[in-house]
């Protein structure tokens, strides 16, 4: 009998087998929370550079629910039934070439190519190599599917759209969620003197990741408290409350407001421009790069994430109408599978 001879030293390790078909949670029209339903469906299969990931875990964000309702992304979904999520961190199996430096049974975290591809929602995902990083070090699965889209957007805000710099004085509304809370130490961790509205039971956690200036937004107007900041980011939008046009009035001339929420503040840029005072939008890049410099933060302490709750994949229903309650503390966290 043949005897197989020794992987030597450093080669790329043995793709493991993958099933035809996996487990994921799909739904089959845009709907309510109940419409989210786990199914059998075909593995997909990468092409070119892409990779394919074993998901171990899987975040869950506003996006993805508002998705789901008929809002957010669903005009891109090309058909149905559709696999949902964006983050995901787990285990790569198949690698585009034997020297790829994602090889298999490399830990990875980032963010699927969803509506494109299938999403994260799914025990195995096929994922662009340039929208994953080798996972951070010292995080569980769990913890490091809860980073990259959040911590990707509040990175595009605070450090390449608003240049974060000592002295600057910034305003986050909604500091406590997936997005805040790492907007805040991202601001904080480059020297900018942070003012975050949250509620009253998150104003002592979110000093300790580095804000100056909790402001309780069930007790205190933010207006009547702050004037003259540098940028607001904005993670309301004006369906609540009129957040963003009330932003306007704090801001000192010429400064920035970005604006998050899709489709919150239709007359967004005419009213920056009435109050004398820049404006943009902002969505979320997928990029490796940034993923890497963010798990560097991780792994040594400069920055946390938070994980508020933990649901299996089949409870996604559950996971959807907990964030919709609109009081998460930092990430929700899908369980897709073992480490």
């Amino acid at each position: 009998m043949a005897v197989r001879p020794p992987r030597p030293a450093g080669a790329p390790a043995e793709a493991p087998s993958v099933p035809d078909t996996m487990r994921a949670v799909v739904f089959d029209e845009p709907g309510d929370a109940d419409s989210l339903h786990l199914t059998e469906v075909a593995t997909p299969a990468p092409v070119m550079s892409e990779l394919l990931v074993r998901v171990v875990a899987a975040g869950v964000n506003p996006i993805d629910a508002k998705t789901r309702s008929g809002r957010g992304v669903s005009s891109a979904i090309a058909s149905y039934p559709a696999v949902l999520g964006f983050d995901f961190s787990g285990i790569v199996v198949r690698a585009p070439f034997e020297t790829h430096p994602l090889q298999p049974g490399t830990p990875v975290y980032g963010m699927a190519a969803f509506p494109r591809t299938p999403g994260s929602y799914a025990e195995y995902a096929v994922v662009s190599s340039l929208s994953v990083a080798k996972m951070p070090t010292g995080l569980s699965h769990v913890e490091a599917a809860g980073v990259p889209l959040a911590a990707l957007t509040a990175w595009g805000l605070i450090v390449e759209t608003a240049h974060a710099h000592e002295g600057q004085r910034i305003l986050i509304h909604a500091g406590s969620g997936g997005v805040g809370h790492f907007a805040v130490q991202f601001a904080s961790y480059f020297g900018a003197h942070v003012t975050a509205t949250a509620s009253g039971r998150n104003a002592a956690w979110l000093r300790e990741l580095g804000a100056s200036v909790v402001i309780d937004h069930t007790s205190t107007k933010f207006e009547d408290v702050v004037a003259d900041v540098d940028v607001v980011i904005d993670l309301v939008g004006n369906t609540l409350d009129a957040t963003g046009s009330r932003s306007l009035g704090v801001l000192r001339r010429g400064g920035l407001i970005v604006n998050v929420p899709t489709g919150s503040w239709p007359t967004f840029e005419e009213d920056a421009a009435a109050a004398d005072v820049r404006a943009s939008t902002y969505k979320v890049i997928p990029d490796g790069g940034a993923l890497a410099t963010i798990a560097r933060l991780l792994a040594s302490g400069s920055v946390q994430v938070y994980i508020d709750r933990v649901f299996e994949l089949g409870d996604a229903a559950e996971a959807h109408r907990e964030i919709e309650d609109g009081h998460t503390r930092g990430k929700i966290v899908l369980r897709v599978s073992d480490d």
